[in-house]
């Protein structure tokens, strides 16, 4: 990147509009797009099929190149990898899986030459239960760290360690038991995860300075900031004698617990307080640093408290509502989703956020299954059109995008078949559990779990990035961790690159929007069409100063057809858009692309485009 470039970017990351009038007050982030690396399956240097540090920094240039402005790195602590490093031993080293601290000097020092930022993923809901915290609290009923985390005792009048004898009948998301009982001290202590993630106990202050002073010194090494995973689930709702309710049984033997512990009634406290005794300082010495909170769960209500920027708890939030109308209870429940569902729950976070707030918005990560297979078709006939359409749609909303390795390749779902395949502590926890093989009553058959697998899985997310053809797919000369999609040798970062009309181009062009047109990442919103069943439609408009005191108007039209059937757009739509220009498009070779008149109006399949007006804004009814 010439040095001119890269003064212009960085002045767009400050808050400057190179040539617009936009004010320069909103956040830096407001502009930004965040990549998302799940270090595992990026790239591997050292030849044991798992992905590390160097693999990162040596691939700093496709990112560079995508354009992105924050790089978040997924778990790289030290960790037994109970669950793939969101179980952390130790939350100040590296773990040697991945490399070494100077190996992630060496990555931030990469991030920042190239004018990006590197956001740590923060666990702090739970620790693994091989952190010397909980070993020490494990220890003895009298340890001075016995208080931080959840110890109780067995249900009232019943034995210690029988069955239903927990403390509550809480669910964990990972399957079975929300509490492991401990036969040493004949206490349970809870775990909202895998029996090796025990939750710590926010209510005790020590708890909260320990964590506080290790981000304190995870900002001093260079990191600009943290994706809190689960942060909502920090505070639990104790009662004065220190027990926790029961949650009402849905299906199965246990109950959902998530309303006592899911944006609890401290947990905004807490926040404000981290942000007061963390950030705070750094901010006020000009320091750029980006907070984001995974938030499962969460009401919209809680969302515009948790990133309203008068409150300071963090800057934006991930909720999940989009990410549940393809199932029911659990990922492994599917259902069939309309698209008049996913515009209801998009739509109601952007009013929701509209004013207070901001948005984190995502279709992939490593929690999801892959989004061209699920909500788009990943048949060869329409993967790289549903892929640019799905990203269209997602990129022109309010908020900040983030992109997950391999969404901007329209990487799919893998074609695994057996169980022996899969690696997700979640997966393979809800096989037991659902065929019967944990004494629970069995709700399905293999061959129907295999099924929901291969739509749901984690695992999908998390299969190797496919750089090349060549074996394993450039991503190691040894035996991967996780197999390799064998559609690599067609899917893959060379073959996009050399392409121009691939989906990674079509990202790259998204990418640079958003910085470019201010509209684009502050433009109000407004949903049109909320029932059609296959047009996504939407407005954005900005106002700006224009000459001789007036004010103009930047507007963009947004249709995007959400099916492999074409579509004409209803005409009321496009009343006062004839003579608009069509700022992108996911056809730019196709003949009607929307130039013409007559045939702005008509979608082919997964075909999307954005039309842009300017002109003086529109006069105010009069009361």
């Amino acid at each position: 990147m010439s040095q001119h470039a890269r003064t212009e970017a960085e002045d767009a990351r400050r808050g400057g509009w190179p040539g617009a009038e936009t004010p320069a007050e909103a956040p830096w982030w407001t502009r930004s797009v965040v990549y998302q690396v799940y270090p595992r399956s990026f790239q591997d240097t050292d030849g044991d099929g798992i992905g590390d540090l160097p693999g990162i920094t040596r691939r700093l240039d496709h990112l560079e190149r995508l354009g992105v402005d924050v790089v978040w790195l997924s778990p790289v602590y030290r960790s037994p990898q109970a669950d793939n490093g969101y179980d952390i031993s130790d939350y100040e080293d590296v773990d040697p899986l991945f490399g070494s601290l100077a190996d992630l000097d060496a990555l931030i020092e990469g991030l920042h030459a190239r004018g990006m930022k590197l956001v740590m993923d923060l666990v702090v809901n739970h620790t693994s239960d091989e952190h010397p915290w909980f070993v020490e609290s494990r220890s003895s009923a009298q340890s001075p760290r016995r208080d931080w985390y959840w110890w109780r005792p067995a249900r009232e009048g019943m034995e210690p360690g029988a069955p239903g004898a927990e403390p509550t009948n809480w669910r964990s998301f990972f399957g079975g038991s929300a509490w492991r009982f401990d036969e040493a001290s004949g206490e349970y202590y809870l775990h909202l995860f895998d029996p090796k993630q025990p939750d710590l106990n926010w209510e005790n202050p020590d708890v909260r300075e320990a964590v506080y002073s290790m981000m304190r010194r995870w900002l001093d090494r260079g990191v600009d900031g943290f994706r809190m995973d689960v942060i909502n689930l920090i505070s639990k709702d104790v009662a004065p004698d220190g027990s926790l309710p029961d949650g009402e049984v849905h299906w199965g033997t246990y109950g959902d617990g998530s309303p006592h512990y899911t944006d609890g009634p401290r947990v905004h406290e807490f926040l404000a307080e981290m942000h007061r005794e963390v950030f705070a300082p750094y901010l006020a010495q000009g320091r750029e640093i980006l907070t984001v909170g995974e938030t499962p769960g969460v009401t919209v209500e809680h969302g515009v408290r948790y990133t309203d920027p008068d409150r300071r708890e963090v800057d934006m939030v991930f909720q999940f509502e989009h990410m549940g109308i393809d199932h029911g209870a659990t990922r492994y429940d599917p259902v069939r989703w309309d698209l008049a569902d996913l515009k209801a729950t998009l739509g109601r976070w952007q009013a929701g956020l509209a004013h207070r707030g901001w948005n984190a918005l995502y279709w992939d990560n490593h929690d999801q299954p892959r989004v061209v297979s699920r909500f788009g078709d990943d048949s060869p006939e329409h993967r790289v059109a549903s892929a640019k359409a799905l990203a269209l749609l997602l990129h022109l909303h309010r908020g900040t995008p983030y992109v997950y390795q391999g969404e901007e390749l329209a990487m799919t779902n893998a074609p695994f078949t057996r169980i022996e395949q899969y690696q997700d502590v979640e997966s393979l926890g809800y096989f037991r559990e659902l065929t019967g093989r944990t004494g629970a009553p069995r709700l399905r058959t293999d061959g129907e779990m295999l099924a929901v697998l291969a739509h749901a899985s984690r695992d999908h997310a998390r299969t190797p990035v496919q750089w090349d053809a060549s074996a394993n797919a450039g991503f190691t000369t040894g035996t991967p961790w996780l197999e390799v999609n064998p559609n690599h040798t067609t899917i893959n970062a060379e073959a996009a690159w050399a392409d121009e009309d691939s989906v990674l181009h079509f990202y790259r062009r998204l990418v640079a929007l958003r910085r470019e047109e201010p509209v684009v990442a502050l433009g109000d919103f407004r949903m049109l069409l909320p029932d059609h069943e296959a047009v996504y439609a939407f407005t954005r408009a900005l106002d700006a100063p224009g000459p001789d005191g007036t004010t103009v108007r930047d507007e963009l039209l947004v249709l995007v057809n959400v099916g492999g059937v074409p579509q004409d757009v209803p005409p009321g739509t496009l009343t006062g858009w004839d003579d608009a220009s069509v700022l992108v498009t996911t056809h730019p070779g196709r003949a009607d692309d929307g130039t013409r008149p007559g045939a702005v109006g008509h979608l082919e399949p997964w075909e999307g485009r954005v039309l842009r007006r300017t002109g003086p804004r529109p006069a105010r009814p009069s009361a």
